[in-house]
């Protein structure tokens, strides 16, 4: 009894026909049915009655279907289990994140999981959280971090909520504070010229959005860049700018909102239809994992992995 023999008694026994069983398996179909002799002689019993017209399956032939599919199962998942071993030693992974993601938390994560996988080849796409949802339904990506006020109707993919990024004011430190004391409001943005992102960026939205709540419509000093470029402008004292606390570095004044605040919540999108790679799940675990240690967080940020808290 032979693996193959097996696969062709198995198409014709879902086909009912030689030919199309054949055709199925892509052989010549009196070697398929030269193959289903030599099984029947390995078993010593008739798998099929072979009548004009009609093709049925004998009592030997319903008794063995059920071992054969099985077989061929058993196979396939060993196959799969021995290419999983390699994609940790030679797999490749698409990940996409916002710009902010790439500045504030991603590094130390990626970090992390490269010196566990160095044989895993990572690619990174940077773009807004709706680019890379569409990118992902199309299956340019594996995986993407976006943002949640970005989120759009994807039937095919699902998220899983992360973390909650603060969103907080930064000012060059040569200049004046946006307020003498305190927390802003968001009314204090009001008579502040804003460094603001390009069109399509998440966090000009939140922004925009809550400025507009308050009654009013920010005044921009420049706008279009990328997070980089927002950083940039905004120390060389060009204006504010509202970002995630992840992005925040020691040669900016930070300015905390009043409560409630702004905030944000990240999640981490894959493609529901799709089974994923070995390492893709590994990817996909060493970022659940390290968010779920509060302590490598930094300020501004909360976990919604850990057990004690809503996730």
């Amino acid at each position: 009894m032979q693996f193959h023999q097996l696969a062709y008694f198995v198409a014709v026994a879902d086909t009912r026909h030689f030919t199309r069983a054949a055709e199925q398996m892509r052989v010549a179909q009196p070697s398929l049915s030269q193959q289903i002799r030599a099984l029947e002689r390995d078993v010593g019993a008739e798998l099929f009655h072979r009548i004009r017209g009609n093709l049925s399956l004998t009592e030997a032939g319903e008794t063995l279907l059920p071992y054969a599919r099985r077989i061929l199962a058993d196979t396939e998942s060993a196959y799969q289990a021995v290419r999983e071993l390699d994609e940790l030693e030679r797999g490749r992974v698409r990940l996409g994140a916002t710009p902010s993601l790439c500045t504030g938390l991603l590094p130390s994560m990626l970090a992390s999981f490269r010196a566990a996988y160095p044989g895993i080849e990572l690619t990174l796409h940077e773009s807004g959280s709706r680019d890379l949802q569409t990118d992902l339904s199309e299956g340019a990506l594996d995986l993407a971090l976006i943002v949640d006020s970005r989120l759009r109707d994807q039937t095919r993919l699902s998220t899983q909520p992360l973390l909650v990024e603060e969103l907080v004011v930064i000012s060059a430190k040569d200049r004046p504070a946006p307020i003498r004391r305190g927390r802003m409001r968001i009314l204090d943005l009001k008579d502040e010229p804003l460094v603001m992102f390009r069109r399509g960026y998440d966090l000009r939205d939140a922004t925009i959005n809550a400025c507009r709540a308050e009654g009013f419509e920010p005044a921009f000093a420049i706008q279009g860049g990328e997070m980089d470029a927002v950083l940039e402008f905004v120390q060389a004292g060009m204006g504010i700018a509202v970002v995630p606390s992840t992005v925040v570095r020691d040669r900016f004044r930070v300015t905390r909102f009043a409560e409630p605040g702004l905030s944000r919540v990240v999640r981490l999108a894959s493609r529901e239809d799709v089974e994923p790679s070995r390492a893709v799940r590994a990817l996909r675990d060493a970022i659940t994992g390290y968010l779920a240690n509060a302590a490598a967080l930094p300020r501004g940020t909360r976990s919604l992995l850990r057990p004690d808290e809503p996730g």
